[in-house]
């Protein structure tokens, strides 16, 4: 299908002409440009009619989950009829496996899978291989190690009504896609077996299952079913594979023998450097690792191999999201199984850029240098190197066309676009103004914030407070509760979904005042919001720099009454930037709002819906 823009909304302010100037950049072929964006000025908007005008599959990227489900729901909502999708880190709680040499600790890997951001996650790279109207709203995840696309789509079963299947080898299918029999336990990822029916579960959804009827070795009926019943019959389904890491079987044989043949190596090095022990922990992992695989197809770590299972040559870069939407079959490689990258027909918004290009830039790096010491202790075989997210210039070789989107451009972002490739969208359709600022001495600060909420409090309003550590936060929020405030806290401890429930029962009012670090800043779309207090605002550094300060204070722009009290002792640097381009933006407000008559009206919003399964919603 087109992607089909739906709302209620019109381009107002400078949208029209933001839309029109990137519309064209894209289509003169421009690689880069930047959207200059003020919090309230509606780049989402913005960027979902630039989706429509250019009619290509996009990437969005956020800097985090919250921010990213945000925006989830808002493009779902413009594009009710397309496949929208969410895909962000499955773990909601994630400890790498490492070693730390100077107390000999060995640290197991330990994570808690969500398991319905990874049935997102399988929806979006499901939709990518089966349709063109695909747009995915994605975390900095989307750089790490996926699976080869072109595996992951030659795995997939189709099922049609009609065809002649033996139910045992088509058991067997169902197993090599990691799909687990599960008879009393119908959960995703599992099937069952009753007498001539076999019923799937898809590791897209939680609530939809397949039904599959035999007729001795013919499939008679598909039926897709839920909770409440039958949905109906279908003449033909595909069932992708339960994962997106597979072990070929055919290919098994030589994956076993390329990793023998490693760790002979790697154990002849080891022993000449007199390291037995680490020598004999090695084969003894790697031995159990391998067992594991030809018994069940699958291991604790399986990722490590990911070289081997994707036929990669050493150093090469791993399989990521990116090249789900690179993927084209017409023009794969297959004698080496790489995909072809030069197929770039989509788009990359990369919102909140000011973060999120230094994030990829520190990814790799650090999972580097973790590993290395895994390899040089005996944990590990030195392929698991390959295991690993991209480098900036491999990031920056699969990306197609793109538009970094943020109130605050960093200097990668400012420095690869022209003059006229700088969009700005300086002017709220609502008219709103740049919150006004104040600062306060630290003496007393916490009597006089307590003060601020209670006025907010009684004008049914809400509060943000930004600290400069967890504990702070969390002590805070202790106190403010003592003083019979209804208080949360907000920081990255807090699960995934958890944060957009605070977030929601912020703006209805179960909380008034939510206190956190840097989760309180970019993209935030929190209209009930009318004062942002800064705490320590002159502690120069990553959490008080001009760009944070801007961000931080921008969320009490969707307010009419929005304000900022920056608690501080001197005027720093950071604090007099923040302060000059907040007040220059205000008079270009303030000048567009005389010229066209706006009196300026506070931004109204729906709640944010729960992140459910877009598959369903189809």
């Amino acid at each position: 299908m087109d992607f089909t823009l739906v709302s209620k909304f019109k381009p107002m302010g400078d949208q029209p002409s933001a839309i029109k100037k990137l519309t064209a950049g894209i289509h003169a072929g421009t690689p880069f440009q930047t959207l200059l964006g003020v919090t309230g000025s509606g780049k989402t908007y913005t960027m979902a009619s630039v989706i429509e005008k250019i009619q290509r599959p996009t990437l969005i990227m956020s800097p985090n989950k919250t921010l990213a489900a945000q925006l989830y729901q808002e493009f779902r909502e413009f594009f009710p009829h397309n496949a929208v999708h969410y895909f962000v880190s499955y773990y909601d709680y994630y400890q790498p496996e490492a070693y730390i040499p100077h107390t000999d600790t060995f640290i197991e890997k330990e994570a808690m899978i969500n398991e319905d951001i990874d049935r997102l996650r399988h929806a979006a790279t499901q939709s990518l291989l089966t349709r063109k109207d695909v747009i995915i709203v994605a975390s900095v995840s989307c750089i790490y190690g996926l699976g080869s696309p072109e595996t992951y789509k030659k795995f997939r079963l189709t099922i049609t009504k009609g065809d002649t299947k033996k139910r045992q080898p088509f058991l067997r299918q169902l197993s090599t896609l990691q799909y687990r029999r599960n008879d009393t336990e119908f959960a995703r990822g599992t099937y069952r077996v009753r007498g001539n029916t076999v019923e799937i579960h898809p590791t897209y959804s939680d609530k939809e299952f397949v039904r599959v009827e035999f007729d001795g070795d013919t499939i008679a009926h598909i039926t897709f079913r839920d909770i409440a019943g039958t949905k109906g019959e279908i003449s033909s389904i595909e069932i992708f594979p339960a994962s997106h890491h597979l072990a070929e079987p055919e290919k098994l044989e030589f994956f076993f023998a390329q990793v023998k043949e490693e760790l002979k190596i790697r154990l002849a090095q080891l022993k000449k450097e007199k390291k037995i022990t680490e020598a004999e922990r090695l084969e003894r992992r790697v031995k159990y690792d391998l067992e594991m695989m030809r018994s069940v197809g699958y291991c604790q770590g399986i990722e490590n191999y990911s070289r081997y299972l994707d036929g990669r040559n050493p150093g090469e870069p791993p399989f990521t999201l990116l090249d789900y939407f690179n993927y084209d079959s017409k023009k794969t490689n297959h004698k080496s199984e790489i995909i072809n990258l030069k197929s770039k027909d989509w788009l990359l918004f990369m919102d909140e850029s000011h973060i999120g290009v230094p994030q990829i830039r520190g990814m790799y790096a650090g999972d580097r240098s973790r590993k290395e010491v895994l390899i040089n202790y005996g944990f590990r075989l030195p392929s698991a190197l390959d295991n690993r997210p991209l480098r900036s210039e491999e990031f920056a070789n699969r990306i197609p066309q793109t538009v970094f989107v943020s109130a605050t451009p960093g200097p990668h972002e400012l420095s690869i676009c022209k003059r006229d490739q700088i969009i700005e969208q300086l002017v709220r359709p609502t008219g709103l103004l740049d919150p006004q600022i104040e600062i306060r001495k630290t003496e007393g600060q916490i009597p006089n914030l307590i003060k601020e909420i209670e006025k907010r409090i009684a004008k049914h309003q809400r509060v943000l407070v930004t600290t400069l550590t967890k504990r702070m936060a969390e002590e805070l929020a202790d106190y403010l509760k003592e003083e019979k405030i209804k208080v949360t806290y907000l920081h990255s401890d807090i699960d995934t979904m958890e944060r957009l429930d605070i977030l929601n029962d912020l703006r209805k009012g179960t909380y008034d005042v939510v206190v956190g670090i840097n989760l309180l800043r970019e993209g935030l779309d929190l209209p009930e919001v009318s004062l942002v207090a800064i705490l320590d605002a002159d502690k120069e550094g990553f959490l008080r720099n001009d760009t944070t300060l801007i961000q931080t204070m921008g969320r009490a722009a969707r307010h009419l009454e929005g304000r900022v009290i920056m608690y501080a002792d001197r005027m720093t640097g950071s604090m007099k930037r923040a302060i000059e381009e907040t007040t220059r933006r205000r008079k270009i407000q303030e000048t567009y709002n005389k010229k066209n008559n706006i009196t300026p009206r506070s931004i109204t919003k729906a709640l944010m819906k729960p992140i459910i399964d877009p598959v369903e919603e189809k």
